[in-house]
């Protein structure tokens, strides 16, 4: 492993640890958009990215990591989830623990999927 993925893996476990209390800059090098499995109904490619799910002033890694989502001591192909489906979110499962409730809803499919 290199020095600077150690040196990045020790930070996302800082910011889990203290939730993110310790990042008063806010969150370094957040990861790049991550293209989600698309399924077979999908109106379009979900991109998923931090920047519009972290609170720069509050990083709080652990709202998403490492329970609904696991980020450390595996590889990227072995982080990579199953297509989420609506189903799925409908019951609060992986993007649904948030959207449909606290975030926006199901009704615009734009709002995730390109075209």
């Amino acid at each position: 492993m290199t020095h600077e993925r150690m040196t990045r893996k020790l930070v996302v476990a800082a910011a889990l640890l203290l939730g993110g209390a310790a990042l008063a800059d806010g969150l370094p090098n957040l990861p790049q958009g991550l293209a989600l499995p698309r399924g077979t109904d999908s109106p379009g490619q979900v991109t998923f990215n931090h920047e519009s799910h972290v609170d720069a002033a509050k990083p709080g890694c652990v709202s998403c990591h490492p329970r609904r989502f696991a980020i450390l001591g595996r590889s990227a192909t072995e982080r990579r989830t199953p297509a989420i489906t609506h189903a799925a979110m409908e019951k609060g499962e992986a993007c649904g623990a948030c959207h449909g409730k606290q975030a926006f809803g199901f009704d615009d499919c734009t709002g995730c999927h390109a075209g």
